[in-house]
């Protein structure tokens, strides 16, 4: 399955916030999104995970136009984590996990598979000694990685994340790239907006840049992480390095 963008354009009102956006991406893959703040790359991840509706151009997943897939049927493909959650209601973090579960769920009451999955979804994301706890108690990193298992529970083919880390500490930051590279491995297709360069240069196989709702840059992120290229995206004075596995790294504003 992949996902497939022709001359995609999106508008707030009278204004064009994404403009000719033309991608096709790809299972197996691990894909970030970056650039400035107002690049529109939530946005975009909005209209994939189809709760962006009023686009033109053309966004096929699967050969399909998303418009044209059931909702079930497309939650069972597509799990989308935000960049944040919030609930009112005295919840369990088990219950909110147990929620992902919703698109495979045909009765009133979870299975002892539903109950199975979601146990698997919060021992990969370290959060089983977190079930119990109210989630409106939880940290913001606990928070966002109870998200993130709810969406694993979702057993789905593709997870579209938005600005996973920004609640994590550098340990679980580099945990949660480890896992998304697991997962891709498998054959899942992740797309995660950062902020983070260096994570994006150290774990992921592509990197596009937007800026101003286009793309200005797209490959691995060894041809895209350029001092040229981040100057002319950001704005912003850079310093390419290399790893020993040759991966980039990048220093700023020196």
């Amino acid at each position: 399955m992949s996902f497939e963008l022709e001359n995609l354009g999106h508008r707030y009102g009278a204004a064009e916030v994404l403009s000719q956006i033309t991608l096709r991406l790809e299972a197996s893959q691990l894909t970030a999104l970056a650039g400035p703040n107002g690049a529109v790359k939530s946005t975009l991840l909005g209209i994939l995970s189809r709760l962006r509706r009023n686009f033109s151009g053309v966004c096929k997943y699967g050969g399909q136009p998303i418009e044209k897939w059931r909702p079930d049927r497309f939650a069972r493909e597509v799990a989308y984590v935000p960049q944040t959650l919030r609930s009112e209601f005295p919840f369990s973090a088990e219950e909110v996990v147990l929620m992902g579960r919703a698109p495979h769920v045909h009765g009133v009451f979870e299975t002892e598979q539903d109950r199975a999955v979601s146990e698997r979804a919060m021992s990969l994301t370290d959060t089983t000694h977190l079930r119990g706890r109210d989630f409106r108690t939880l940290s913001g990193g606990e928070r966002q990685r109870i998200i993130l298992a709810a969406a694993l529970a979702q057993e789905p083919k593709v997870l579209l994340l938005d600005e996973p880390t920004s609640f994590l500490d550098l340990s679980h930051q580099v945990d949660l790239y480890r896992i998304l590279q697991g997962l891709c491995r498998s054959g899942m297709m992740v797309i995660s907006v950062t902020h983070d360069l260096n994570l994006a240069a150290m774990y992921c196989d592509r990197l596009i840049f937007l800026r101003a709702g286009r793309v200005v840059a797209d490959g691995a992120p060894s041809d895209v992480l350029r001092p040229e290229t981040i100057a002319s995206v950001f704005g912003v004075r850079s310093e390419l390095h290399r790893l020993e596995n040759d991966r980039p790294w990048i220093t700023y504003g020196y």
